[in-house]
């Protein structure tokens, strides 16, 4: 390929001739220095920009950093959220054991067991060789793990809550039908004088029914309960003078005769053990005694067994 070329200078005109390979050469030598020329200048005036305007800078670099403290408060917060509810749920479990140790305690007391056997102020003994997989693992629990383990001991904590609340119930039935029940001597001090059955009568001599039995002892000692139950009659009546009258449930009513002064009055709630009375010989009585008397459905029985009972 031939290419003329004119100059205006002298008037006189040149041959220049173009062969191919300078033509591969002009096309890449074109194709590489101007996209080299434009990012030049494109660099050039970034440059130059940046150096004119240094405020953008800062402005973009403070931008990026509020972005990233708003992203670590809100990480920040997540956290505390987290602890927060951790805590209130080990506060939680902790006000069950604090309740689940004091119900033992009452359990313990109310079964008569031996303290020292069940101490709930003192953590269980425990022991063992490390096994294998605890020697394995020596990583710190994650909190997947731990989430779990609190959880399953939440449940436990709430299983036993259930179990000793439904043992006390059994306990303290069981001891209020003990306690309603009649057991023991209605006297602190003194002796037994007549029996339950026939005997002769100490004012005409004949065969009659005792329908109770008599504990003698010093006028003004002290007459109590052999039950816990309600007063239902206390005053005086034909032949036991002043008597005292409690009713116990389940079909069981105990008498008090013969006091010289009666300590409750009809309504009265009282416990086993209760001093009710002081001993008397008042209605028709030969000296200082209690006569008492146990009813079962509305019929005397023998009250001998309820009083060996207690021993």
């Amino acid at each position: 390929m031939n290419i003329v070329v004119l100059r205006r200078k002298k008037g006189c005109s040149g041959l220049w001739t173009l062969s191919k390979h300078r033509l591969i050469s002009l096309v890449l030598s074109t194709a590489i220095v101007m996209p080299a020329a434009f990012m030049g200048v494109g660099y050039y005036l970034g440059v130059a920009h940046m150096k004119a305007n240094p405020d953008d800078l800062n402005l973009a670099l403070q931008s990026e950093l509020d972005a990233q403290r708003l992203r670590i408060e809100e990480v920040t917060r997540n956290a505390q959220d987290s602890m927060d509810a951790l805590a209130l749920r080990l506060g939680n479990l902790q006000s069950h054991v604090v309740r689940l140790d004091a119900l033992g305690q009452r359990l313990t007391q109310m079964a008569n067991l031996d303290g020292g056997e069940f101490n709930f102020e003192q953590a269980p003994a425990q022991g063992g060789p490390v096994s294998s997989s605890e020697q394995l693992s020596a990583d710190s629990i994650n909190v997947p793990d731990f989430i779990e383990s609190l959880e399953e001991l939440s449940s436990k904590i709430d299983d036993r809550s259930q179990q000793l609340g439904v043992l006390e119930e059994m306990i303290m039935t069981r001891n209020l039908q003990a306690e309603v029940v009649p057991a023991g001597r209605p006297i602190k001090r003194g002796w037994l004088s007549s029996y339950y059955g026939m005997r002769t009568d100490p004012f005409n001599g004949r065969r009659t029914h005792h329908s109770g039995i008599d504990f003698a002892g010093k006028e003004g000692s002290e007459v109590v309960a052999v039950a816990a139950g309600v007063v239902t009659y206390s005053g005086k009546r034909s032949g036991y003078g002043r008597l005292v009258e409690v009713n116990h449930g389940k079909g069981y009513v105990t008498r008090y005769g013969h006091n010289k002064e009666n300590l409750v009055e009809v309504g009265d709630t009282i416990k086993k053990g209760q001093v009710i009375a002081k001993m008397g010989s008042s209605g028709r009585s030969t000296g200082p005694h209690v006569h008492l008397e146990v009813l079962l459905n509305g019929r005397t029985v023998d009250p001998k067994k309820y009083i060996m009972a207690s021993n």
